[in-house]
């Protein structure tokens, strides 16, 4: 991200009222993504949802659409919440829906539910139970009307946060008093990559060969440069609809592969915005029939990994003298890279090689608009003494309830040693 601005009020985790002139993203706004033509052979898909597309007559899809699209807030007053979960790796999202009998605005107005953790990897069949305890509230763009999307985390029935259930530790780390009063921000860069669902090879090359090498892609515009641009778009619609504080998107510089940008958000709220945001894109590559990947070297060779990078600043680093702040905030995070790196994502080491706008895995580095270190520092925050810092080491694939917390743990409640330091600073050049 360029830069860091002054949050939303949407980190404040309530629902914005509904209002009657907001529309769900309806099946027709979808149309551009299925690239599929009816058996007459006229542009005209036979299904603008693809599930709907399988030999099914016009007249029958039709209805199915309607149904698909019908508003059913002048008919009754209960909403259909979608309870959303991570499951057992960590990485994957779980969702089941539920009537509830009247609109909410709060988490708090919602009630807790259930599961079979058996079924996710997260408990034994003999005591399958997790419970799901609502956290945040965002609109549904599928649904539309007054119904929402609810991020949930886990329990057992005892209480207790099941080993998979990272927000749980972020929210205590967030509500530290230490931690609150610097009013953590957090703008989180999540990269992507789009595949061809029956052959798993990214959107846009030929089928088991490559395309041209890197270099007109990122950003790019054209047929033969940007690939998968209309799910970015619907993706990035969708997002604004739910609430997401997402702030940008672009293609990236591998073919196939793109990002967004979500912040800056305050505290806990980046990780419940990233978590829904990944929903989304889950959900609208579904329906466009793509596979979306996350891991951070899809494609191994001269091709750039996909990472996301976390923008971050207290309130110390963005009032004047913050430079100060935010050196003392590097060298904290070079005591503690092996921390950051084991928790910072599956696979990372693919990816974090010193190649491709990337540091090694292995040593912590820092500079000035040097994409090639851990941590970057941007040319205006050097200038104005204040601002913020980038840890570029975070996959595409890690927690943000994990790495924003540990971010904050370490620079803000974490103290080394005054020998540790020393030689710390002395090793980065730091004059703190």
């Amino acid at each position: 991200m360029a830069q860091i601005l002054a949050p939303s009020m949407q980190w404040q985790m309530r629902m914005p009222k509904y209002s009657n002139i907001a529309s769900p993203m309806t099946t027709k706004m979808w149309s551009s993504l299925l690239m599929k033509q009816n058996k007459k052979g006229t542009n005209r898909s036979s299904a603008k949802f693809r599930v709907l597309a399988l030999k099914s007559e016009d007249s029958t899809v039709n209805r199915l659409e309607d149904l698909l699209n019908l508003d059913i807030t002048p008919y009754t007053d209960k909403i259909i919440a979608e309870y959303i979960w991570i499951g057992g790796t960590g990485i994957d999202m779980r969702s089941k829906s539920k009537t509830i009998s009247k609109p909410v605005e709060h988490p708090s107005e919602l009630p807790k539910w259930n599961y079979d953790g058996s079924s996710t990897g997260q408990a034994p069949g003999e005591d399958s139970e997790v419970i799901l305890y609502p956290q945040a509230i965002f609109k549904d763009p599928f649904r539309g009307g007054n119904n929402i999307l609810v991020i949930c985390d886990t329990y057992t029935p005892a209480g207790e946060p099941i080993p998979t259930n990272k927000r749980h530790r972020a929210a205590e780390i967030f509500s530290n008093s230490k931690v609150s009063a610097e009013v953590p921000w957090f703008g989180i860069e999540q990269e992507y990559t789009l595949l061809q669902q029956n052959v798993k090879w990214p959107l846009g090359w030929p089928v088991g060969a490559y395309p041209g090498p890197q270099g007109p892609y990122y950003c790019g515009a054209g047929a033969d440069k940007s690939f998968g641009r209309d799910i970015a778009d619907a993706h990035y619609k969708a997002c604004l609809y739910a609430g997401i504080n997402i702030s940008g998107t672009n293609g990236e510089v591998m073919p196939g592969q793109w990002e967004y940008q979500v912040g800056p958000s305050v505290g806990i709220d980046a990780g419940d915005h990233i978590w829904c945001s990944r929903y989304l894109l889950e959900r609208i590559t579904e329906q466009a029939g793509v596979v979306l990947s996350l891991d951070p070297k899809p494609i191994e060779g001269d091709w750039n990994g996909a990472g996301c990078h976390t923008n971050y600043s207290t309130k110390s680093m963005r009032e004047e003298g913050g430079y100060e702040t935010i050196k003392k905030a590097i060298l904290n995070l070079s005591l503690r890279h092996k921390e950051h790196i084991s928790a910072y994502g599956e696979g990372n080491e693919r990816r974090l090689t010193g190649k491709h706008e990337t540091a090694s895995i292995d040593s912590f580095s820092w500079g000035v608009a040097n994409r090639g270190c851990s941590i970057r520092v941007g040319r205006e925050t050097e200038k104005q003494g204040k601002g913020y810092l980038e840890d570029r080491r975070p996959a595409s694939n890690m927690d943000p309830y994990v790495v924003t917390s540990l971010l904050a743990e370490t620079t803000i409640l974490w103290e080394p040693t005054l020998e540790a330091e020393a030689l710390a600073a002395q090793k980065l050049a730091l004059n703190v």
